[in-house]
């Protein structure tokens, strides 16, 4: 029998599963660089996303396994569909059924202020980036990268 100090392991699942709340997120972080690049990924879905549209149009399944791919991170198909939907309905991307395959797919696009919106959130990132990443844990000054902007925006300043 599998056990952990000489209790049972079903006992020791027991004891996590139902413990308060504070205890069970300590003992879940097993990785936590795992835990930063998720919720980084959470809080960048919407770059991601449009960044990925910018380079093809893609259906759901793509963009759910590319993210897997480029970020070890997985959002499944409740997570992604309505996050769709909301972009869709903020005009940052379109869609449109694809009944070309085998399988109907519903394929989205990114849309002009879908551009115009990428650019603003790269270019918002960049000097965040900026901003916090001038130096490192040593004190060496890092190297941040600027992107170029791609269409007319109204400069970024920072009071």
């Amino acid at each position: 029998m599998l056990s952990v100090c000489n209790i049972p392991y079903i006992v020791v699942y027991a004891v996590i599963r139902h413990a308060k709340h504070p205890l069970r997120r300590i003992l879940k972080m097993a990785n936590p660089q795992k835990e930063v690049q998720t919720k980084l990924a959470k809080g960048l879905l919407d770059l991601i996303v449009l960044q990925f549209l910018n380079q093809q149009p893609m259906h759901g399944y793509q963009i759910i396994t590319r993210i897997r791919k480029s970020f070890g991170v997985y959002f499944g198909p409740s997570t992604i569909y309505p996050f769709m939907a909301q972009l869709e309905k903020k005009g940052y991307i379109k869609s449109q059924w694809n009944t070309d395959s085998e399988r109907p797919r519903k394929v989205y696009t990114l849309t002009h202020d879908g551009k115009v919106m990428l650019n603003f959130t790269e270019d918002s990132l960049s000097l965040l980036c900026q901003k916090i990443g001038t130096t490192n844990s040593s004190g060496n000054t890092v190297e941040t990268g600027t992107i170029v902007r791609k269409t007319i925006l109204p400069p970024l300043t920072v009071k």
